[in-house]
């Protein structure tokens, strides 16, 4: 018995979003792909999709089934595309998850540059800021701004580091004052980052291979930090933010640097992908695009003008 026989088609129809596109993707007819699904029904005893001329969906069963194909071809990929010589040029799909803002300003450009270098790549991009399960949601490779802790069936490499610091607009300093420390911030109000009704605290530094967080008080919060720029341009308070995201901004004068001479926090940025015993090339030039480009994306912020 072919156990993989039916999954290619199952898989085509979910990403294609029927019967009649995964048939035109196959170059088969419609009726065989319904046959070749039904046949892989029939083997499991259950039910995958549920279909009419003018709908598809997923059962629960079809749904956690399809995740699972999806990883089994991706590993049927690699294994073939461990036989081929490193010379061939990278082919096939890549399906990525990044978070929503860096992913849209740093790993967005590398992966259009690398569609244009490598016509046979294919991009599948996810941008959202929840955790996801890698290996549950078949994603070949995800971007993460966090501390990893020790996994047996992953794989990380640091890609950036991320430099932190406070902002504010001139207008906003020049009604205010502008802090002179830390223990100052307790006076402004402030543009925080939150989530899920969790707000993220301003960590600094504490010389002893910690952190402690600034006394913010918050007038703000929000869960997208383009709008917190945006909120700081326009004099609603300090921000916490990412160097490389307001960049632009300062150097249109539109916000400026605070409290410069503190240690800034720098958090890293990881790839990570699942453990194998090989990689195909397709996975090789996308990581190490990210890791030759992104740091000079992200930077380190030295270069933005300060607060007087």
């Amino acid at each position: 018995m072919d156990r993989l026989a039916g999954i290619q088609e199952f898989v085509t129809v979910v990403d294609a979003g029927g019967f009649s596109a995964a048939a035109q993707k196959l170059h088969l007819s419609r009726s065989a792909v319904g046959k070749a699904v039904a046949r892989l029904e029939e083997r499991l005893g259950v039910r995958l999709c549920h279909r009419t001329t003018r709908a598809f969906t997923l059962t629960s069963d079809g749904n956690a089934f399809y995740a699972h194909c999806v990883r089994i071809l991706a590993e049927l990929d690699m294994a073939e595309g461990a036989l081929a010589s490193d010379r061939e040029q990278p082919a096939g799909r890549l399906r990525i998850s990044v978070p929503v803002i860096f992913g849209r300003y740093c790993v967005a450009p590398v992966i259009a540059d690398l569609s244009r270098q490598y016509a046979a790549l294919r991009f599948d991009v996810s941008f959202t800021d929840r955790p996801v399960d890698l290996i549950e949601e078949g994603y070949d490779l995800v971007v993460r701004n966090a501390v990893l802790p020790d996994s047996a069936v992953l794989t990380a490499r640091r890609i950036a580091r991320q430099r932190m610091t406070i902002c504010a607009a001139p207008s906003y300093l020049a009604a205010r004052g502008t802090p002179r420390a830390i223990e100052d911030i307790a006076g402004h109000d402030s543009i925080v980052y939150g989530r899920d009704g969790n707000t993220r605290p301003w960590l600094f530094p504490d010389g002893k291979g910690g952190t402690y967080a600034a006394p913010a008080r918050t007038r703000l919060i929000l869960d997208d930090l383009d709008s917190a720029a945006d909120m700081a341009v326009a004099g609603m308070g300090l921000a916490w933010l990412p160097c490389w995201l307001i960049r632009a901004r300062v150097h249109s004068g539109s916000l400026v640097r605070v409290l410069p001479d503190v240690e800034p926090l720098v958090f890293d940025t990881y790839a990570v992908w699942p453990r194998a015993p090989f990689m195909p090339a397709r996975m090789r030039v996308l990581i190490d695009a990210l890791a030759s480009r992104l740091p000079g994306m992200t930077g380190t912020g030295d270069e933005i003008k300060s607060a007087a």
